[in-house]
Order: structure tokens, then C-alpha cells, then sequence
């Protein structure tokens, strides 16, 4: 696993799943990690707690924040505290997201702007925020967690999907304005991974979903972590505007 030591990374969402993960892997590779989190602060209390007895607790190496990334004037606030803190950032993990599923005909239009708004603008709101600080060291990484349904399409999933393939067009365009300040921008793709997401799915539907993927088996947690370590790392330096799947080969 590549040396974090002395790396500073940002990551929305952190304090569940996938989130979780990643935060805990840049923990373990030596990173100091600024968590982003909703409003659940007993995840959050939880999080802190686990890391306090992790063997390799340091100090001052895990931070987590509140924050609705899909607020401007939060994420403004927030960036103005990691500035006045840390100076700038290396590592920015856009990973906070939601699903409100309907089929699109009887989609309510307030879950498709809050999906649009929390999975797209939240992802905007924190990359705009994060290349202004990266480009005083003229270096950085910026991982968005995307999903095949940006390519598949899912019912009932209209707003998640847009939204998604929205993060891939913006992370397209962004790596070109970013190339030559040393700034990379690529997404990772989980396909099926194992958390909470998947516990409100019926037997039939998980049966369903896992025949799909031709690894026959759901992702963990920290092979889409180890996915995103590898591109927030230094032997990703000429990596940029690429989509990276974790998806079992679905």
C-alpha cells in the first residue's frame, strides 16, 4: 500500500460504508483524514470511538466535520476551517450520495432535485472548493465514487443514474483544466458492494443482483478503498479522466 504519511485528504461521507472505508484505509496507510458527514453524529461519534482503540490510533489524524455538501455556503464554511487548519489538502474522495428510487413517471420532483442536488452539485460544490486549495501546492488528487448505473440504467433509478453519469462528464472536463497544475481527476465505479444499502432489498432481489455480476459474489467495503488508494496514490501520477470499475466484472 502506498505511504500517506504527511497526505491530507478530504472525504464527504465518511462515516458509513464505502465512505467509512476509504477513510479508515488512508487511516491505516498513515494519511491525516477530514471526514465529511451528513447529519447522523452518532455514526460519526461512532467512527471516532472505533478509531480511538484502532492499534494504530494517532492523534490528531482523524477529523470529521458536518457538513451538506450539496449547501455552497456550507461547503464554503467548511473549506474556510480545513484552510485555517491544514493550509491545503492533497486528496479530495467526493463519496456522499443518496438514492431516492421511483420510476420516473411517478418520480416526486423533490427526489430528483435532491439526488441531482446532494450526488452532483455536492460533488461540484466540494471540487470547486478543494482545486482552489490544491492549486497553492500545484498537486492533487480528486477520486469521485460514481456507479455503472451512469452507463446501465436502472429502473426507478432516473435521478441516481443522471447524476452519476454527471460525475463522470464533470470529472472529464475538470481533468483537462487541472493537468497542468499537477491536479488528477479520475472516479471509481463499485458495482454491487455490501452495505447497508443492500439491507432493505428482498431475498429475491439480492438473489436477483448477485446472479448479474460474474463473480457471483458482492463487493467489500475495502476492495473499492484499495481502488481509490491506488489512484490517490504517487504511482497514479499519469492517470487522470479514467473511470475505474469495481464491479466483479458486471
Amino acid at each position: 500500500m502506498t505511504d500517506f504519511h504527511g497526505r491530507k485528504a478530504v472525504v464527504s461521507g465518511a462515516t458509513k460504508g464505502i465512505g467509512k472505508a476509504i477513510a479508515r484505509a488512508f487511516l491505516a496507510a498513515g494519511a491525516t483524514v477530514i471526514g465529511v458527514y451528513g447529519s447522523d453524529r452518532k455514526a460519526a461519534a461512532a467512527f471516532m470511538l472505533e478509531w480511538k482503540t484502532d492499534a494504530s490510533y494517532l492523534e490528531n489524524r482523524l477529523f470529521l466535520f458536518p457538513c451538506d455538501v450539496s449547501d455552497e455556503s456550507a461547503v464554503l464554511t467548511f473549506f474556510a476551517e480545513v484552510e485555517k487548519k491544514f493550509d491545503t489538502i492533497d486528496i479530495l474522495v467526493n463519496n456522499a450520495g443518496i438514492r431516492r428510487d421511483a420510476v420516473l413517471a411517478m418520480m416526486h420532483s423533490d427526489d430528483w432535485h435532491r439526488v441531482i442536488e446532494v450526488n452532483l452539485t455536492g460533488t461540484f460544490n466540494m471540487s470547486k472548493q478543494a482545486v482552489l486549495l490544491m492549486m497553492k501546492q500545484k498537486y492533487g488528487r480528486i477520486i469521485h465514487i460514481t456507479s455503472p448505473m451512469a452507463h446501465m440504467g436502472f429502473e426507478g433509478q432516473a435521478n441516481y443514474a443522471a447524476s452519476k453519469a454527471g460525475q463522470i462528464g464533470m470529472m472529464r472536463s475538470l481533468c483537462k483544466e487541472t493537468a497542468k497544475r499537477r491536479i488528477t481527476v479520475n472516479c471509481v465505479s463499485p458495482g454491487f458492494i455490501d452495505t447497508e444499502l443492500l439491507e432493505g432489498l428482498s431475498a429475491e432481489q439480492l438473489d436477483k443482483y448477485k446472479k448479474m455480476v460474474p463473480m457471483k459474489r458482492f463487493g467489500k467495503t475495502e476492495e473499492v478503498a484499495a481502488a481509490v488508494l491506488f489512484l490517490a496514490g504517487e504511482k497514479a501520477s499519469y492517470i487522470s479522466g479514467s473511470v475505474l470499475e469495481v464491479t466483479g466484472g458486471l
